[in-house]
């Protein structure tokens, strides 16, 4: 894959050095041609000559050598570490003696997934989409929210002059967010009622229902 700020593509760069190797242009006017740096046409060209056609692709920016490079043997004991007790970075930086930084690295490089994701008692990924098919399982929940009134609320109007919003007769009160969630398309129906009273859940769960049965999912 070409690097995004490459000035010219695998194809381009074939081209100039094509120029410069088969047909003998002077490097210098080949750069100009292609609006390149002298150095940079100068490059292609070379590894036309010792490559060919395969030489044209991007090169991996690792260094030959690293000495710094965290030894196996490290890495092996934050991997073993981290399987056997479920620690974090810092607590494994601490018991192995490097940095934070790089105990980070290593489990990224080999593909551990953050602590958040994995189940405490078992160290597995949790899943979070359990279900097979549509409409098999829908998840019900009701989420209280403070209505804020023109003006503000007590924060703005401090808590004796903002007391009246809590009396619903004029608009204020509680908001009742019902959702009706479907586990494995992950497809969402809210509705704003003014309660969370056993009739008013019923009422949401037949319309939610109805809904969900209009997108082809059957509950």
């Amino acid at each position: 894959m070409v690097h995004r700020n490459a000035p010219l593509t695998e194809t381009g760069r074939l081209r100039l050095a094509r120029c410069v190797v088969d047909d003998g242009w002077p490097v210098r006017r080949a750069a100009e041609r292609f609006q390149v740096s002298h150095t940079t046409a100068a490059r292609w060209a070379g590894r036309y000559r010792q490559l060919g056609v395969a030489g044209m692709g991007d090169r991996s920016s690792r260094p030959h050598h690293q000495p710094r490079k965290t030894p196996a043997e490290v890495e092996a004991e934050v991997l073993r570490l981290r399987r056997e007790h479920r620690i974090g970075p810092l607590r494994l930086a601490v018991r192995c003696g490097i940095a934070a930084s790089t105990a980070h690295r290593i489990l990224a490089r080999h593909g551990q997934p953050p602590l958040a994701a994995l189940d405490r008692a078992t160290g597995e990924p949790v899943r979070r989409y359990e279900r097979a098919r549509p409409g098999e399982l829908i998840h019900i929940d009701v989420k209280r929210l403070g209505r804020i009134p023109d003006g503000g609320g007590h924060k703005v109007l401090g808590r004796a002059a903002g007391s009246p919003n809590k009396d619903r007769r004029n608009g204020a009160g509680y908001a009742y967010l019902h959702t009706a969630l479907d586990d494995h398309t992950r497809l969402a129906y809210t509705e704003d009622l003014p309660d969370e009273t056993a009739p008013t859940c019923a009422g949401f769960l037949t319309r939610a229902t109805a809904w969900f049965a209009s997108l082809g999912i059957r509950v």
